[in-house]
């Protein structure tokens, strides 16, 4: 089984919206997701996940509503799949102050911000939480987003990694390079806060944004904020291989898996970088109990409260297939379109056989898109032994189901189990989010990224 040494790295995965990955849980007695736009809502989740030594909160987005189910959005409104929805970064400074330790991966879209602007916002984030703050890079795939901002639709597919790397490499010029180590002086006999001589212009004129200007905000304690990627289509892992400090992985079986691991590995290696630079973070649902027994009862209890309209909506969002014209017993289809590449694959070309409607509305591996672990502690914690081994992967995104009961049994059940075994830490380290995640490294980016060149230094 796995080497004791090897260090899992787990995040509770949440979004700001009435459901999440599984529509209509919202709808159980026990579940407080429909609060999710209380200011205490977060806190108590920040408080639980630090309690089980989590390493950070994950929080996906989406910009735009699922409206190819059916040809509408009413499905996922009707179920709160995913919509209403609230901006992810403005719970993070309440979260912060009643945490210590716990990061924060933050999904922001940069298809509708401007780098000049969210430069400042996460600079101010990452200072706020005292370098905590993690970026989730995506470009965005629903069509609605980009009518909602006033364009006919998105980019295409690979042409939005296009335009992402324009706007990494004039974030890294305001991250990085604005601000020398030494520009801040807070010089009170003096009288001098900053030197003007070490805040210099930043002049981009990329195909996609032109900047002008000195960054806004002093360096933070991580300068550019732990960088997180989602896709895995051929064109995502390059721009994770060059890019991700961690990158967000789905796969229904370890094999699938695997081989996204695999490709992301030599995509960083074909970037000059080790391919142990990049952290593999699978998505994984878990419904752990004390007893196998119970924990199939919360299965099917969970099951009861699943809305297959809602969830059918969020996969015809996810594959760009209008799922409505479909009978629970057909396969999906395999047709590329321009939204998750990768979610289509996993479901259709490499799987063992095409996933049918009725699996993408149950517990199963095809409806979670990824790993679906249901038992006992020491149940779970085999299965998460076995995948981790058979994929080579560094940790997981723990998707909510019932929520708090879902993180309280991570908390709990899961984490203990899994520090009996060495698998998982005992105690917080010191520093940074990215020290935390990469012990021996500094809180800034490494010599081997390559945002790191564009760092000036004091003189």
């Amino acid at each position: 089984m796995t080497s004791p040494q090897r260090e899992l790295r787990l995040n509770t995965f949440q979004m700001a919206a009435p459901s999440h990955n599984w529509a209509g849980l919202w709808r159980h007695p026990r579940d407080n997701q429909a609060d999710y736009t209380r200011l205490a809502y977060w806190t108590e989740m920040a408080r639980t996940a630090e309690r089980g030594l989590l390493d950070g909160i994950f929080v996906a987005d989406v910009f735009g509503l699922y409206d190819v189910f059916g040809g509408d959005g009413d499905a996922a409104l009707a179920a709160g799949a995913q919509a209403p929805q609230l901006d992810p970064t403005l719970a993070v400074s309440a979260m912060a102050l009643v945490t210590e330790h716990i990061g924060f991966g933050i999904t922001s879209s940069l298809t509708y911000d401007h780098p000049f602007a969210f430069a400042r916002r996460f600079g101010t984030l990452d200072h706020l939480t005292g370098g905590r703050l993690g970026w989730n890079i995506v470009t965005g795939y629903l069509d609605s987003g980009a009518r909602g901002m006033g364009a006919a639709a998105q980019r295409q597919h690979d042409e939005r990694y296009d335009a992402a790397e324009d706007y990494l490499a004039a974030l890294y010029q305001l991250w990085e390079g604005s601000w020398e180590d030494g520009a801040v002086l807070r010089d009170r006999a003096a009288g001098v806060f900053a030197d003007p001589r070490k805040v210099h212009r930043v002049v981009h004129d990329g195909p996609y944004y032109r900047v002008d200007g000195r960054a806004l905000t002093e360096p933070s304690p991580q300068r550019t904020p732990v960088l997180y990627q989602a896709g895995a289509s051929g064109r995502g892992r390059v721009f994770a291989g060059r890019h991700a400090e961690a990158s967000f992985l789905n796969g229904p079986t370890p094999q699938i898996a695997g081989q996204a691991v695999r490709a992301l590995r030599e995509a960083a290696q074909a970037a000059g970088r080790d391919p142990h630079d990049v952290l593999a973070l699978l998505g994984a649902t878990v419904i752990v109990a004390p007893t196998s027994a119970e924990a199939r009862d919360l299965r099917d209890e969970y099951r009861r409260h699943l809305d297959p309209a809602g969830q059918l909506a969020l996969v015809s969002g996810w594959t760009g297939i209008d799922l409505s014209q479909l009978g629970l017993d057909d396969e999906l289809p395999f047709a590329r379109s321009n939204a998750v590449q990768s979610t289509l694959e996993n479901l259709t070309v490499q799987a063992a056989r095409p996933a049918r409607v009725r699996d993408l509305v149950d517990f199963s591996p095809a409806g979670a898109r990824s790993a679906i672990f249901i038992g006992s502690p020491v149940e779970v914690a085999d299965q998460i032994e076995t995948w981790v081994e058979a994929a080579d992967i560094d940790g997981f995104n723990l998707v909510r189901t019932v929520m708090p009961e879902s993180l309280e049994a991570i908390v709990d059940l899961l984490v203990p189990e899994l520090q009996n075994r060495g698998l998982f830490k005992t105690a917080y380290r010191e520093g940074t989010l990215r020290e935390k995640l990469f012990p021996g490294g500094g809180a800034t980016l490494p010599a081997s990224h390559p945002g790191a060149c564009h760092r000036r230094r004091s003189g």
